[in-house]
C-alpha cells in the first residue's frame, strides 16, 4: 500500500507553516487526482515542536482533506502533540500511526 506522505519539519510553527501547508495541500491534491483511496500521511517522526500555529495548519489540512473525503494520518506524533489534540478535542479528526497512545 502506497501512501502520500508529507514530512513535517523539526519545528512546525509560524516560520515553517507556509511551506508545510503548501506541501501538504499539493500532496492532497495529487492524491485526489490519482484516484487512489489512500489517506494523506503526515510524518511527524522528526518533529520536536508544534506550536499553536502548527496545530492550526494541521487542522486546516485536515479540513481540506475532509472536504475531499480523505482521512489524515499523523505518523509518529509526540505525546505532547497527542495530548494537545485531546485537550482541544481535535484528536478525533486524525488517525494516529506509530507511538503508543497515552
Amino acid at each position: 500500500m502506497v501512501h502520500h506522505v508529507v514530512q513535517a519539519p523539526a519545528s512546525l510553527g509560524r516560520e515553517t507553516q507556509s511551506l508545510f501547508r503548501r506541501q501538504a495541500l499539493e500532496a492532497l491534491d495529487a492524491l485526489c487526482r490519482s484516484g487512489s483511496a489512500e489517506p494523506l500521511v503526515i510524518d511527524l517522526a522528526a518533529t520536536q515542536v508544534v506550536d499553536s500555529v502548527g496545530v492550526g495548519v494541521l487542522v486546516l489540512v485536515q479540513r481540506r482533506a475532509a472536504e475531499m473525503r480523505r482521512p489524515v494520518h499523523l505518523r509518529e506524533a509526540s505525546e505532547e502533540l497527542r495530548f494537545l489534540l485531546v485537550m482541544t478535542r481535535l484528536d478525533d479528526r486524525f488517525v494516529f500511526e506509530g507511538r503508543v497512545p497515552m
